[in-house]
Protein backbone atom coordinates (compact mmCIF):
# COMPACT_ATOMS: atom_id res chain seq x y z
CA UNK A 1 0.00 0.00 0.00
CA UNK A 2 2.73 2.21 0.82
CA UNK A 3 4.66 1.90 -2.35
CA UNK A 4 1.21 2.12 -4.39
CA UNK A 5 1.27 5.76 -2.06
CA UNK A 6 4.20 6.66 -3.40
CA UNK A 7 4.15 6.24 -6.91
CA UNK A 8 0.75 8.29 -7.17
CA UNK A 9 1.52 11.35 -4.94
CA UNK A 10 3.30 13.61 -7.01
CA UNK A 11 6.66 14.72 -5.90
CA UNK A 12 6.32 17.78 -4.39
CA UNK A 13 3.56 16.72 -2.29
CA UNK A 14 5.24 14.06 -0.73
CA UNK A 15 8.55 15.26 -0.35
CA UNK A 16 7.84 19.44 0.80
CA UNK A 17 4.20 19.12 2.59
CA UNK A 18 3.69 17.02 6.24
CA UNK A 19 0.56 15.08 7.15
CA UNK A 20 -1.68 18.02 8.17
CA UNK A 21 -0.73 20.41 5.02
CA UNK A 22 -1.15 17.39 2.30
CA UNK A 23 -4.59 17.49 3.98
CA UNK A 24 -5.64 21.25 3.55
CA UNK A 25 -4.23 21.20 0.19
CA UNK A 26 -6.31 17.96 -0.75
CA UNK A 27 -9.51 19.50 1.06
CA UNK A 28 -8.85 22.17 -1.57
CA UNK A 29 -8.64 19.45 -4.45
CA UNK A 30 -11.63 17.97 -3.19
CA UNK A 31 -14.19 20.92 -3.01
CA UNK A 32 -13.44 22.34 -6.22
CA UNK A 33 -13.93 18.45 -7.59
CA UNK A 34 -17.24 18.17 -5.76
CA UNK A 35 -18.38 21.76 -6.58
CA UNK A 36 -18.15 20.70 -10.73
CA UNK A 37 -19.98 17.85 -9.91
CA UNK A 38 -22.57 19.48 -7.88
CA UNK A 39 -22.76 21.63 -10.60
CA UNK A 40 -22.91 19.01 -13.17
CA UNK A 41 -25.78 17.29 -11.67
CA UNK A 42 -27.65 20.13 -10.82
CA UNK A 43 -27.39 20.97 -15.00
CA UNK A 44 -28.07 17.33 -16.01
CA UNK A 45 -31.46 17.53 -14.16
CA UNK A 46 -32.45 20.95 -14.96
CA UNK A 47 -31.62 20.61 -18.80
CA UNK A 48 -33.08 17.23 -19.26
CA UNK A 49 -36.23 17.94 -17.58
CA UNK A 50 -36.44 21.04 -19.33
CA UNK A 51 -36.20 19.19 -22.48
CA UNK A 52 -38.78 16.86 -21.21
CA UNK A 53 -41.05 19.28 -20.59
CA UNK A 54 -40.83 21.10 -23.97
CA UNK A 55 -41.29 17.74 -25.79
CA UNK A 56 -44.09 16.84 -23.85
CA UNK A 57 -45.76 20.49 -24.61
CA UNK A 58 -44.86 20.62 -28.50
CA UNK A 59 -48.00 18.01 -29.79
CA UNK A 60 -51.28 17.74 -28.89
CA UNK A 61 -52.77 16.68 -25.55
CA UNK A 62 -52.99 13.05 -25.74
CA UNK A 63 -49.13 13.13 -26.44
CA UNK A 64 -48.67 15.35 -23.47
CA UNK A 65 -50.22 12.98 -21.00
CA UNK A 66 -48.07 9.86 -22.41
CA UNK A 67 -44.68 11.52 -22.50
CA UNK A 68 -44.93 12.82 -18.87
CA UNK A 69 -46.23 9.26 -17.56
CA UNK A 70 -44.04 7.26 -19.95
CA UNK A 71 -40.82 9.02 -18.59
CA UNK A 72 -40.28 8.71 -14.96
CA UNK A 73 -41.76 5.82 -15.74
CA UNK A 74 -38.89 4.29 -18.08
CA UNK A 75 -36.49 6.10 -15.81
CA UNK A 76 -37.77 4.11 -12.62
CA UNK A 77 -37.01 1.05 -14.95
CA UNK A 78 -33.57 1.54 -15.39
CA UNK A 79 -33.10 2.51 -11.74
CA UNK A 80 -34.45 -0.77 -11.00
CA UNK A 81 -32.31 -2.71 -13.22
CA UNK A 82 -29.30 -1.09 -12.53
CA UNK A 83 -29.68 -1.32 -8.35
CA UNK A 84 -30.58 -4.78 -8.97
CA UNK A 85 -27.79 -6.09 -11.06
CA UNK A 86 -25.00 -3.49 -11.12
CA UNK A 87 -24.82 -0.94 -8.23
CA UNK A 88 -27.69 -1.91 -5.59
CA UNK A 89 -25.96 1.20 -3.49
CA UNK A 90 -27.55 3.81 -5.82
CA UNK A 91 -31.18 3.64 -4.59
CA UNK A 92 -32.69 5.95 -2.22
CA UNK A 93 -31.24 9.28 -1.23
CA UNK A 94 -27.32 8.75 -0.96
CA UNK A 95 -27.44 9.81 2.80
CA UNK A 96 -27.63 6.65 4.82
CA UNK A 97 -25.30 4.83 2.39
CA UNK A 98 -23.10 7.96 3.19
CA UNK A 99 -23.49 7.45 6.93
CA UNK A 100 -22.67 3.90 6.76
CA UNK A 101 -19.66 4.10 4.56
CA UNK A 102 -17.91 6.67 7.49
CA UNK A 103 -18.74 4.11 10.44
CA UNK A 104 -18.87 1.13 9.11
CA UNK A 105 -16.27 0.89 5.97
CA UNK A 106 -13.78 3.17 7.20
CA UNK A 107 -15.22 6.37 5.05
CA UNK A 108 -15.10 3.91 1.62
CA UNK A 109 -16.78 4.79 -0.71
CA UNK A 110 -16.44 3.43 -4.26
CA UNK A 111 -15.88 5.37 -7.42
CA UNK A 112 -18.43 2.97 -9.41
CA UNK A 113 -21.14 4.35 -6.54
CA UNK A 114 -20.37 7.92 -7.17
CA UNK A 115 -20.50 7.04 -10.66
CA UNK A 116 -23.95 5.26 -10.77
CA UNK A 117 -25.22 7.92 -8.23
CA UNK A 118 -24.77 10.45 -10.38
CA UNK A 119 -26.15 8.82 -13.56
CA UNK A 120 -29.30 7.06 -12.15
CA UNK A 121 -29.90 10.65 -10.30
CA UNK A 122 -29.98 12.88 -13.21
CA UNK A 123 -32.13 10.18 -15.17
CA UNK A 124 -34.62 9.45 -12.28
CA UNK A 125 -34.97 12.74 -11.48
CA UNK A 126 -34.46 14.67 -15.20
CA UNK A 127 -37.29 12.74 -15.95
CA UNK A 128 -39.79 13.82 -13.60
CA UNK A 129 -40.09 11.98 -10.54
CA UNK A 130 -40.60 14.00 -7.76
CA UNK A 131 -37.08 13.31 -5.67
CA UNK A 132 -34.51 15.65 -5.01
CA UNK A 133 -30.63 16.19 -6.37
CA UNK A 134 -29.03 17.55 -2.42
CA UNK A 135 -28.95 13.68 -1.24
CA UNK A 136 -27.40 11.80 -4.24
CA UNK A 137 -25.14 15.36 -4.68
CA UNK A 138 -23.96 14.52 -1.15
CA UNK A 139 -22.84 10.87 -2.17
CA UNK A 140 -21.58 11.42 -5.49
CA UNK A 141 -18.92 14.23 -3.45
CA UNK A 142 -18.74 11.68 -0.77
CA UNK A 143 -17.33 9.30 -3.28
CA UNK A 144 -15.06 11.91 -4.95
CA UNK A 145 -13.72 13.52 -1.38
CA UNK A 146 -13.48 9.22 -0.22
CA UNK A 147 -11.37 8.13 -3.60
CA UNK A 148 -8.77 11.48 -2.92
CA UNK A 149 -8.48 10.14 0.66
CA UNK A 150 -7.75 6.67 -0.42
CA UNK A 151 -5.23 7.59 -3.41
CA UNK A 152 -3.11 9.97 -0.56
CA UNK A 153 -2.97 8.54 2.52
CA UNK A 154 -2.18 5.01 4.41
CA UNK A 155 -4.14 6.42 7.49
CA UNK A 156 -7.22 5.06 7.55
CA UNK A 157 -8.21 7.52 9.98
CA UNK A 158 -7.30 10.53 7.41
CA UNK A 159 -8.88 7.91 4.71
CA UNK A 160 -11.99 8.63 6.96
CA UNK A 161 -11.92 11.69 7.82
CA UNK A 162 -12.16 12.88 4.12
CA UNK A 163 -15.79 11.93 3.78
CA UNK A 164 -17.08 14.69 5.65
CA UNK A 165 -15.23 16.93 3.51
CA UNK A 166 -16.73 15.79 0.48
CA UNK A 167 -20.07 15.49 2.06
CA UNK A 168 -19.91 19.37 3.22
CA UNK A 169 -18.87 20.24 0.09
CA UNK A 170 -21.70 18.60 -1.84
CA UNK A 171 -24.34 20.09 0.43
CA UNK A 172 -22.75 23.97 -0.29
CA UNK A 173 -22.33 23.92 -3.95
CA UNK A 174 -25.89 21.73 -4.10
CA UNK A 175 -27.72 24.55 -2.31
CA UNK A 176 -24.93 27.67 -2.59
CA UNK A 177 -25.40 27.71 1.46
CA UNK A 178 -22.42 26.87 3.18
CA UNK A 179 -23.15 27.52 6.56
CA UNK A 180 -25.79 25.24 6.90
CA UNK A 181 -23.46 22.60 4.88
CA UNK A 182 -21.16 22.83 8.01
CA UNK A 183 -24.06 21.86 10.38
CA UNK A 184 -25.67 19.60 8.66
CA UNK A 185 -22.17 17.58 8.82
CA UNK A 186 -22.29 18.44 12.21
CA UNK A 187 -25.70 17.09 13.48
CA UNK A 188 -26.30 14.48 11.05
CA UNK A 189 -23.00 12.58 10.47
CA UNK A 190 -20.14 13.78 13.16
CA UNK A 191 -23.49 14.04 15.62
CA UNK A 192 -21.33 16.58 17.92
CA UNK A 193 -19.60 19.68 17.03
CA UNK A 194 -14.85 19.19 16.22
CA UNK A 195 -12.77 21.80 15.73
CA UNK A 196 -10.26 19.21 14.63
CA UNK A 197 -12.75 18.01 11.78
CA UNK A 198 -14.25 22.00 10.92
CA UNK A 199 -10.82 23.30 9.27
CA UNK A 200 -10.66 20.86 6.26
CA UNK A 201 -14.39 21.09 5.84
CA UNK A 202 -14.49 24.88 5.74
CA UNK A 203 -11.86 25.03 2.87
CA UNK A 204 -13.55 22.31 1.18
CA UNK A 205 -17.00 24.37 1.41
CA UNK A 206 -15.59 27.51 0.04
CA UNK A 207 -14.08 26.26 -2.70
CA UNK A 208 -16.75 24.38 -3.81
CA UNK A 209 -19.62 27.64 -3.34
CA UNK A 210 -17.13 29.36 -5.22
CA UNK A 211 -17.41 27.36 -8.06
CA UNK A 212 -20.81 26.89 -7.74
CA UNK A 213 -21.37 30.43 -7.28
CA UNK A 214 -19.18 31.17 -10.52
CA UNK A 215 -20.86 28.72 -13.06
CA UNK A 216 -24.61 28.95 -11.44
CA UNK A 217 -24.80 32.45 -10.17
CA UNK A 218 -24.72 34.38 -6.45
CA UNK A 219 -28.14 33.59 -5.72
CA UNK A 220 -28.99 29.98 -3.58
CA UNK A 221 -30.56 27.45 -5.97
CA UNK A 222 -34.07 28.59 -4.43
CA UNK A 223 -34.51 32.25 -4.63
CA UNK A 224 -36.65 33.83 -1.74
CA UNK A 225 -35.34 36.97 -1.28
CA UNK A 226 -37.80 39.37 1.04
CA UNK A 227 -37.55 42.83 -0.06
CA UNK A 228 -37.69 44.70 3.43
CA UNK A 229 -37.71 43.43 6.99
CA UNK A 230 -40.54 41.52 8.98
CA UNK A 231 -41.14 44.13 12.26
CA UNK A 232 -41.85 41.66 14.98
CA UNK A 233 -45.74 41.36 15.30
CA UNK A 234 -48.88 39.56 16.50
CA UNK A 235 -49.31 37.43 13.53
CA UNK A 236 -45.90 35.70 14.40
CA UNK A 237 -47.14 33.44 16.77
CA UNK A 238 -48.47 31.46 13.78
CA UNK A 239 -45.42 30.06 14.08
CA UNK A 240 -46.46 27.81 16.94
CA UNK A 241 -49.72 26.18 14.89
CA UNK A 242 -47.35 25.82 11.78
CA UNK A 243 -44.70 24.46 14.11
CA UNK A 244 -47.09 21.91 15.43
CA UNK A 245 -48.76 20.90 11.94
CA UNK A 246 -45.77 20.53 10.28
CA UNK A 247 -44.25 18.45 13.13
CA UNK A 248 -47.21 16.21 12.32
CA UNK A 249 -47.34 15.74 9.18
CA UNK A 250 -43.24 15.69 8.94
CA UNK A 251 -44.01 12.55 11.17
CA UNK A 252 -46.65 11.46 8.75
CA UNK A 253 -44.59 11.78 6.06
CA UNK A 254 -41.69 10.00 7.67
CA UNK A 255 -44.19 6.88 8.78
CA UNK A 256 -45.34 6.91 5.58
CA UNK A 257 -42.01 6.86 3.79
CA UNK A 258 -40.82 3.99 5.99
CA UNK A 259 -44.09 1.67 6.47
CA UNK A 260 -44.48 2.12 2.74
CA UNK A 261 -40.89 1.00 1.66
CA UNK A 262 -41.02 -1.91 3.88
CA UNK A 263 -44.25 -3.17 2.19
CA UNK A 264 -42.09 -2.99 -1.02
CA UNK A 265 -38.85 -4.88 0.33
CA UNK A 266 -41.53 -7.68 2.40
CA UNK A 267 -44.46 -8.17 0.00
CA UNK A 268 -42.78 -8.63 -3.21
CA UNK A 269 -45.99 -8.37 -4.85
CA UNK A 270 -43.59 -7.26 -7.89
CA UNK A 271 -40.16 -7.95 -8.49
CA UNK A 272 -37.60 -5.46 -7.12
CA UNK A 273 -36.37 -4.16 -10.45
CA UNK A 274 -39.73 -3.16 -11.27
CA UNK A 275 -41.05 -1.29 -7.93
CA UNK A 276 -38.87 1.64 -9.07
CA UNK A 277 -40.84 2.06 -12.87
CA UNK A 278 -44.25 1.13 -10.60
CA UNK A 279 -43.57 4.46 -8.52
CA UNK A 280 -42.48 6.55 -11.45
CA UNK A 281 -45.88 5.78 -13.54
CA UNK A 282 -47.58 7.12 -10.14
CA UNK A 283 -45.57 10.13 -10.14
CA UNK A 284 -46.96 10.66 -13.29
CA UNK A 285 -49.96 9.95 -12.62
CA UNK A 286 -50.46 12.19 -9.80
CA UNK A 287 -48.32 15.31 -11.19
CA UNK A 288 -51.15 14.92 -14.09
CA UNK A 289 -54.30 14.83 -12.09
CA UNK A 290 -52.39 17.80 -10.36
CA UNK A 291 -52.15 19.76 -13.27
CA UNK A 292 -55.63 18.98 -15.15
CA UNK A 293 -57.47 19.59 -11.51
CA UNK A 294 -55.76 22.80 -10.71
CA UNK A 295 -55.56 23.98 -14.57
CA UNK A 296 -52.95 26.00 -13.75
CA UNK A 297 -50.62 27.46 -16.46
CA UNK A 298 -48.23 29.29 -14.56
CA UNK A 299 -44.33 28.73 -13.86
CA UNK A 300 -45.68 26.45 -11.61
CA UNK A 301 -47.50 23.62 -13.42
CA UNK A 302 -44.98 21.04 -13.96
CA UNK A 303 -43.73 20.84 -9.93
CA UNK A 304 -45.41 18.07 -8.83
CA UNK A 305 -42.92 16.38 -11.52
CA UNK A 306 -38.96 16.68 -10.82
CA UNK A 307 -37.62 19.00 -8.05
CA UNK A 308 -40.60 21.75 -7.67
CA UNK A 309 -38.81 25.13 -7.06
CA UNK A 310 -41.03 26.89 -9.42
CA UNK A 311 -44.00 26.78 -7.42
CA UNK A 312 -42.29 27.04 -3.90
CA UNK A 313 -40.79 30.21 -5.78
CA UNK A 314 -44.58 31.20 -6.81
CA UNK A 315 -45.90 30.52 -3.51
CA UNK A 316 -43.44 33.27 -1.59
CA UNK A 317 -44.75 35.51 -4.58
CA UNK A 318 -48.33 35.11 -3.43
CA UNK A 319 -49.43 33.96 -7.14
CA UNK A 320 -51.17 30.38 -6.10
CA UNK A 321 -54.65 29.88 -5.32
CA UNK A 322 -55.44 28.28 -1.96
CA UNK A 323 -56.86 25.48 -4.16
CA UNK A 324 -53.56 25.03 -5.78
CA UNK A 325 -51.69 25.17 -3.19
CA UNK A 326 -53.40 22.53 -1.56
CA UNK A 327 -53.55 20.29 -4.53
CA UNK A 328 -49.63 20.44 -5.13
CA UNK A 329 -49.60 19.52 -1.31
CA UNK A 330 -51.38 16.57 -1.36
CA UNK A 331 -50.18 15.38 -4.96
CA UNK A 332 -46.30 15.83 -3.91
CA UNK A 333 -46.55 14.14 -0.71
CA UNK A 334 -47.71 11.54 -2.24
CA UNK A 335 -45.41 11.33 -5.17
CA UNK A 336 -42.27 11.80 -2.97
CA UNK A 337 -43.72 9.07 -0.67
CA UNK A 338 -44.24 6.00 -3.73
CA UNK A 339 -41.08 7.49 -5.58
CA UNK A 340 -38.56 7.09 -2.10
CA UNK A 341 -40.37 3.57 -1.01
CA UNK A 342 -40.36 2.09 -4.03
CA UNK A 343 -36.61 2.53 -4.63
CA UNK A 344 -36.10 5.29 -6.80
CA UNK A 345 -32.59 7.72 -6.65
CA UNK A 346 -32.88 10.83 -5.36
CA UNK A 347 -33.23 12.68 -2.44
CA UNK A 348 -35.51 14.35 -0.07
CA UNK A 349 -34.10 17.63 1.17
CA UNK A 350 -36.04 19.74 -2.12
CA UNK A 351 -39.41 17.48 -1.32
CA UNK A 352 -39.21 18.47 2.24
CA UNK A 353 -38.73 22.27 1.50
CA UNK A 354 -41.47 21.76 -0.92
CA UNK A 355 -44.19 20.13 0.94
CA UNK A 356 -43.15 22.93 3.74
CA UNK A 357 -43.60 25.58 1.70
CA UNK A 358 -46.26 24.44 0.65
CA UNK A 359 -47.73 24.34 4.12
CA UNK A 360 -46.85 27.61 5.66
CA UNK A 361 -48.33 29.58 2.34
CA UNK A 362 -52.04 27.22 2.79
CA UNK A 363 -51.05 28.80 6.62
CA UNK A 364 -50.45 32.30 5.28
CA UNK A 365 -53.19 32.64 2.56
CA UNK A 366 -55.65 31.12 5.55
CA UNK A 367 -54.34 33.87 7.79
CA UNK A 368 -54.68 36.92 5.47
CA UNK A 369 -58.20 35.88 4.63
CA UNK A 370 -59.10 35.63 8.19
CA UNK A 371 -58.00 39.28 8.95
CA UNK A 372 -60.21 40.51 5.82
CA UNK A 373 -63.12 39.38 6.75
CA UNK A 374 -62.88 39.74 10.92
CA UNK A 375 -62.63 42.96 12.32
CA UNK A 376 -61.80 41.54 15.78
CA UNK A 377 -58.23 40.85 14.94
CA UNK A 378 -56.68 44.04 14.10
CA UNK A 379 -53.23 42.31 14.85
CA UNK A 380 -53.14 40.72 12.15
CA UNK A 381 -51.57 42.19 8.62
CA UNK A 382 -53.77 41.67 5.27
CA UNK A 383 -50.75 42.40 3.49
CA UNK A 384 -49.83 39.72 1.41
CA UNK A 385 -45.74 39.72 2.43
CA UNK A 386 -46.85 37.66 5.44
CA UNK A 387 -47.93 34.86 3.02
CA UNK A 388 -44.29 34.80 2.25
CA UNK A 389 -43.18 34.82 5.64
CA UNK A 390 -45.71 31.76 6.23
CA UNK A 391 -44.02 30.13 3.69
CA UNK A 392 -40.42 30.09 4.61
CA UNK A 393 -41.22 29.52 8.39
CA UNK A 394 -43.02 26.29 6.85
CA UNK A 395 -40.24 25.23 5.13
CA UNK A 396 -37.89 25.62 8.14
CA UNK A 397 -40.68 23.58 10.86
CA UNK A 398 -41.09 21.02 7.76
CA UNK A 399 -36.97 20.32 7.75
CA UNK A 400 -36.82 20.33 11.04
CA UNK A 401 -39.24 17.57 11.52
CA UNK A 402 -38.39 15.32 8.36
CA UNK A 403 -34.56 15.79 8.48
CA UNK A 404 -34.05 16.13 12.28
CA UNK A 405 -31.21 18.91 12.03
CA UNK A 406 -32.80 21.86 13.80
CA UNK A 407 -29.97 24.71 13.72
CA UNK A 408 -29.61 23.38 10.09
CA UNK A 409 -32.98 24.35 8.79
CA UNK A 410 -32.71 27.77 11.13
CA UNK A 411 -29.59 28.61 8.90
CA UNK A 412 -30.56 27.07 5.53
CA UNK A 413 -33.90 29.73 5.63
CA UNK A 414 -31.33 32.38 6.57
CA UNK A 415 -28.94 31.40 3.96
CA UNK A 416 -31.91 31.44 1.51
CA UNK A 417 -33.59 34.90 2.66
CA UNK A 418 -30.80 36.79 3.38
CA UNK A 419 -32.72 38.67 6.36
CA UNK A 420 -32.62 37.90 9.75
CA UNK A 421 -35.82 39.21 10.84
CA UNK A 422 -38.06 36.31 11.18
CA UNK A 423 -35.40 34.43 12.94
CA UNK A 424 -37.44 34.51 16.33
CA UNK A 425 -40.85 32.73 14.56
CA UNK A 426 -38.31 30.71 13.21
CA UNK A 427 -36.66 29.06 15.96
CA UNK A 428 -40.20 28.72 17.53
CA UNK A 429 -41.78 26.55 14.72
CA UNK A 430 -38.47 24.53 14.09
CA UNK A 431 -37.89 23.52 17.68
CA UNK A 432 -41.59 22.51 18.16
CA UNK A 433 -41.82 20.41 14.80
CA UNK A 434 -38.84 19.31 15.81
CA UNK A 435 -39.80 17.91 19.39
CA UNK A 436 -43.23 16.92 18.27
CA UNK A 437 -41.64 14.53 15.42
CA UNK A 438 -38.74 13.31 17.79
CA UNK A 439 -41.17 12.13 20.31
CA UNK A 440 -43.51 10.29 17.92
CA UNK A 441 -40.65 9.11 16.19
CA UNK A 442 -37.61 8.83 18.19
CA UNK A 443 -34.91 7.19 15.54
CA UNK A 444 -34.52 10.09 12.71
CA UNK A 445 -35.29 9.40 9.02
CA UNK A 446 -32.20 8.20 8.04
CA UNK A 447 -31.25 5.89 10.71
CA UNK A 448 -34.88 4.19 10.08
CA UNK A 449 -33.78 3.67 6.67
CA UNK A 450 -30.40 2.21 7.92
CA UNK A 451 -32.02 0.12 10.43
CA UNK A 452 -34.72 -1.16 7.77
CA UNK A 453 -31.92 -2.80 5.89
CA UNK A 454 -30.14 -4.29 8.79
CA UNK A 455 -27.28 -1.99 9.37
CA UNK A 456 -26.77 -1.63 12.83
CA UNK A 457 -26.54 1.60 14.66
CA UNK A 458 -24.12 0.53 17.38
CA UNK A 459 -21.05 2.19 15.72
CA UNK A 460 -22.88 5.28 14.89
CA UNK A 461 -21.69 7.91 17.96
CA UNK A 462 -25.26 9.29 18.68
CA UNK A 463 -25.70 5.83 20.61
CA UNK A 464 -22.26 5.62 22.27
CA UNK A 465 -22.01 5.23 25.85
CA UNK A 466 -24.16 2.84 28.37
CA UNK A 467 -26.81 5.42 29.14
CA UNK A 468 -27.43 5.67 25.38
CA UNK A 469 -27.42 2.11 23.86
CA UNK A 470 -29.97 1.10 26.38
CA UNK A 471 -32.68 3.64 24.24
CA UNK A 472 -32.20 1.81 21.04
CA UNK A 473 -35.12 -0.17 19.69
CA UNK A 474 -34.12 -3.66 19.22
CA UNK A 475 -34.60 -3.38 15.83
CA UNK A 476 -30.85 -2.49 15.41
CA UNK A 477 -29.60 -5.30 17.12
CA UNK A 478 -31.55 -8.33 16.26
CA UNK A 479 -30.98 -11.43 13.80
CA UNK A 480 -33.20 -9.94 11.06
CA UNK A 481 -32.90 -13.31 8.83
CA UNK A 482 -34.46 -15.99 11.68
CA UNK A 483 -34.26 -20.06 11.02
CA UNK A 484 -37.74 -20.71 12.04
CA UNK A 485 -39.73 -24.20 12.03
CA UNK A 486 -43.04 -25.36 11.03
CA UNK A 487 -45.20 -26.28 13.47
CA UNK A 488 -46.43 -29.06 11.25
CA UNK A 489 -43.09 -30.91 10.91
CA UNK A 490 -42.34 -33.75 13.18
CA UNK A 491 -39.91 -33.48 16.34
CA UNK A 492 -37.73 -36.39 14.46
CA UNK A 493 -37.69 -34.57 11.00
CA UNK A 494 -36.74 -30.86 12.46
CA UNK A 495 -33.70 -32.22 14.45
CA UNK A 496 -32.52 -33.89 10.63
CA UNK A 497 -33.05 -30.32 9.63
CA UNK A 498 -31.38 -28.49 12.39
CA UNK A 499 -28.12 -30.72 11.84
CA UNK A 500 -28.29 -30.55 8.39
CA UNK A 501 -28.37 -26.90 8.12
CA UNK A 502 -26.53 -26.71 10.74
CA UNK A 503 -28.37 -24.40 12.89
CA UNK A 504 -28.20 -25.78 15.91
CA UNK A 505 -29.53 -22.82 18.65
CA UNK A 506 -30.31 -23.39 22.09
CA UNK A 507 -33.97 -22.35 21.25
CA UNK A 508 -36.35 -21.47 18.17
CA UNK A 509 -39.29 -19.84 16.94
CA UNK A 510 -42.33 -22.40 15.86
CA UNK A 511 -44.48 -20.84 13.03
CA UNK A 512 -47.55 -21.93 11.06
CA UNK A 513 -48.24 -22.04 7.11
CA UNK A 514 -48.76 -18.81 7.08
CA UNK A 515 -45.52 -17.71 8.89
CA UNK A 516 -47.44 -16.55 12.02
CA UNK A 517 -45.22 -16.99 14.83
CA UNK A 518 -47.06 -19.78 17.65
CA UNK A 519 -44.68 -20.49 20.15
CA UNK A 520 -41.03 -20.95 21.47
CA UNK A 521 -39.03 -24.54 21.38
CA UNK A 522 -35.94 -25.49 22.50
CA UNK A 523 -33.63 -27.74 21.31
CA UNK A 524 -33.83 -29.83 24.18
CA UNK A 525 -37.90 -30.06 24.11
CA UNK A 526 -37.42 -31.54 20.57
CA UNK A 527 -35.32 -34.26 21.76
CA UNK A 528 -37.33 -35.22 24.48
CA UNK A 529 -40.35 -35.20 22.36
CA UNK A 530 -39.25 -37.14 19.24
CA UNK A 531 -41.79 -39.23 19.12
CA UNK A 532 -44.57 -36.78 18.74
CA UNK A 533 -46.66 -36.27 15.37
CA UNK A 534 -45.78 -32.22 15.49
CA UNK A 535 -44.09 -29.47 17.10
CA UNK A 536 -47.76 -28.04 16.99
CA UNK A 537 -48.45 -30.60 19.49
CA UNK A 538 -45.29 -29.47 22.21
CA UNK A 539 -46.17 -25.38 21.79
CA UNK A 540 -49.72 -25.66 22.09
CA UNK A 541 -50.91 -23.31 24.48
CA UNK A 542 -48.18 -21.90 25.83
CA UNK A 543 -47.61 -18.60 26.49
CA UNK A 544 -45.48 -16.93 23.66
CA UNK A 545 -43.63 -14.07 25.92
CA UNK A 546 -41.96 -11.60 22.86
CA UNK A 547 -41.05 -8.17 22.37
CA UNK A 548 -41.73 -5.21 19.74
CA UNK A 549 -39.42 -3.69 17.16
CA UNK A 550 -39.58 -0.35 19.13
CA UNK A 551 -39.09 -1.84 22.28
CA UNK A 552 -35.80 -0.51 24.36
CA UNK A 553 -32.98 -3.05 24.64
CA UNK A 554 -32.78 -2.11 28.00
CA UNK A 555 -36.87 -3.02 28.29
CA UNK A 556 -36.41 -6.00 26.77
CA UNK A 557 -33.25 -6.78 28.86
CA UNK A 558 -35.26 -6.12 31.74
CA UNK A 559 -38.30 -8.31 30.34
CA UNK A 560 -35.96 -11.33 29.49
CA UNK A 561 -33.88 -11.33 32.85
CA UNK A 562 -37.40 -11.12 35.02
CA UNK A 563 -38.54 -14.19 33.16
CA UNK A 564 -35.16 -15.95 32.80
CA UNK A 565 -35.14 -16.34 29.16
CA UNK A 566 -32.00 -16.34 27.26
CA UNK A 567 -34.30 -15.49 23.79
CA UNK A 568 -37.01 -14.16 22.73
CA UNK A 569 -39.23 -13.50 19.56
CA UNK A 570 -39.53 -9.87 18.04
CA UNK A 571 -42.69 -8.81 16.71
CA UNK A 572 -44.76 -6.58 14.90
CA UNK A 573 -46.62 -3.99 17.01
CA UNK A 574 -49.15 -3.82 15.07
CA UNK A 575 -49.50 -8.38 14.53
CA UNK A 576 -48.14 -9.51 17.92
CA UNK A 577 -48.11 -13.05 15.73
CA UNK A 578 -46.07 -11.47 12.99
CA UNK A 579 -42.55 -12.80 13.28
CA UNK A 580 -39.72 -10.01 12.54
CA UNK A 581 -36.25 -10.69 13.95
CA UNK A 582 -34.75 -12.56 17.21
CA UNK A 583 -33.25 -11.01 19.87
CA UNK A 584 -30.80 -13.11 22.74
CA UNK A 585 -29.01 -11.85 25.90
CA UNK A 586 -25.86 -12.22 23.82
CA UNK A 587 -26.79 -9.80 21.41
CA UNK A 588 -27.10 -7.26 24.27
CA UNK A 589 -24.19 -8.30 25.91
CA UNK A 590 -22.00 -7.60 22.77
CA UNK A 591 -23.69 -4.42 22.53
CA UNK A 592 -22.56 -3.24 25.99
CA UNK A 593 -19.40 -4.20 25.26
CA UNK A 594 -18.97 -2.31 21.92
CA UNK A 595 -20.40 0.59 23.85
CA UNK A 596 -18.37 0.70 26.54
CA UNK A 597 -15.22 0.06 24.29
Amino acid sequence: MLETTKKTLPDWMRNRLNDAQRFLVLCVLAGFLCGLAAVAFHFSIHHLFEWLWEQAEERDPLWFAATLLAAPTLAGLLVGLTVRYVAPEAAGSGIPQTKAAYYNKGGKISGKSGIFRFILGSLYVGLGNSLGREGPTVHVCAAISSRIGRWAFNDPARVQSMLPVGMAAGIAAAFNAPLSALTFVFEELLDNFSMKALGGMVIAVVVAAAVSRTLIGEDPVLTARIAEDYKTSAWMLVALPLGLAAGVIGHLFVWSTLNLRKWFQTRQVLPSWISPAAGGLSCGLLGLAAFYFTGHLGNAQNSVFSIGYQSLEAAFENRLSVGIIATLLIAKFLAVVINYASGGSGGLFSPTLFLGGMLGGLIGVGLVDLQQISALIPAFPSDPKVIGGCVLLGMGAMFAAVVRCPFTSLIIIFEMTGNYSLILPLMAGNMLAWQIAKHLQPVSMYSSLLLQDGISLRSLPAYRGAQDYRKLPVQSIMTHEVFSLQASHKPADVLKQITAENKKFHAYPVVDENNLLVGIITKHEIAENILRDSLQEIVEGREIVSVSIDTSIRDAANQMIVRNFQQVPVVSQAEKNKLLGWLTLNDIARQQNAAEG
